[in-house]
């Protein structure tokens, strides 16, 4: 991303999670230019790097959808409005411009937005690496399977005993021509219900053992993994490394904004202690939060409808039912896009 590129958009959306997407959305709706910012070089968030392919069934009007569909559903849900997407890069600097503000990423890139909504979680999810695999990043390490399809026919090694191991072991069984999850310990951190679907599959489970080296050039081709007192070579196009994530506030805690316990204060209106400063979804705290994907949706539009009326005074508060408007054009697009 060039230093140069400097876009101008009424609101800037910092996290592309559930929360964030339909933030986009929203103030698509609502007229408002978007630009949409995450660390991550997918849309989805944490939903999308964690279980993309569990059922979520408390989200309204759909009895069960997967995590996956419903990151597909809020993309193009906003894509009619165009928001622009920088994926990848981490908001570094957040600075008063005017009456607005100038968000610059570690890439060099710089948004310039009069409003800001801050959807960024409980900060940037960076994967807990396995050391003895870190060299083949991008060249069959990976540590979370965004679409299943690509690994038809291939041998896949999973890592960890935690409920994104197991589920991702599930979820490749009938896909992979061979799964194989390796785990340090002999009990798992997964739900028991999961860890006995797992032993009813073909997936072949080594515990009490680590993966000790990686081969293969120019692409992952197998690895070793002690187990016990036998060192086994195993096939590998895809190491899938599951050992959970660690979320670190980062760059927001220096922004200025009043913080309680690593969230972000805000009031009725979802504004922080920083002028056209929003935040919305699990960053975000006030008295009787319920942390959910459908209150992050709540706050999400109330933080919009709110921006929009400090942006253009004069203008109502509630938009009016969405059912009365002309339904924008229905775009097909992938849900991975990169400004």
């Amino acid at each position: 991303m060039p230093a140069s590129y400097e876009p101008a958009v009424d609101l800037a959306v910092v996290g592309a999670g559930p929360s964030g997407l339909y933030a986009a959305y929203y103030a698509g709706f609502r007229g408002l230019t978007t630009a949409v910012l995450d660390t991550l070089p997918h849309v989805g968030g944490q939903v999308a790097a964690m279980y993309p392919e569990k059922l979520i069934y408390d989200v309204a009007a759909h009895p069960a959808i997967k995590g996956r569909d419903l990151v597909d559903n809020l993309f193009r849900q906003a894509a009619p409005f165009e928001p622009r997407y920088l994926l990848g890069q981490t908001v570094t600097t957040l600075d008063r411009s005017g009456s607005g503000w100038v968000l610059e990423t570690n890439r060099g890139a710089r948004v310039r937005a009069s409003a800001v909504v801050i959807a960024a979680g409980l900060g940037r999810f960076v994967p807990r690496r396995l050391p003895t695999a870190s060299d083949y990043e991008g060249r069959g390490l990976v540590y979370h399977v965004p679409r299943l399809a690509e690994h038809r026919g291939r041998d896949v090694v999973v890592a960890g005993g935690g409920d994104s191991a197991v589920d991702w072991a599930l979820a490749l069984a009938p896909i992979a021509r061979s799964v194989t999850l390796v785990h340090r310990r002999t009990t798992f951190r997964a739900h028991e219900h999961s860890v006995r679907q797992l032993r009813a599959t073909p997936v072949r489970v080594i515990t009490n053992a680590q993966i000790t080296r990686c081969m293969g050039e120019p692409r992952l081709e197998t690895v070793e993994v002690q187990a016990g007192e036998e060192l086994l070579t195993l096939p590998a196009h895809t190491l899938v490394t599951a050992l959970g994530f660690s979320a670190h506030l980062g760059p927001i805690a220096e922004w200025g904004i009043d913080l309680e316990y690593r969230q972000i204060k805000v009031d009725a209106t979802m504004q922080s202690n920083l002028s056209r400063v929003y935040a919305v979804g699990d960053g975000c705290t006030y008295p009787g939060r319920v942390p959910l994907i459908s209150v992050g949706f709540g706050e999400a539009a109330t933080a919009v409808n709110h921006a929009a009326v400090a942006l253009r005074p004069g203008e109502r508060l509630t938009p009016g039912h969405s059912s009365d408007t002309v339904p924008p054009p229905q775009l097909t697009m992938s849900p991975i896009a990169v400004a």
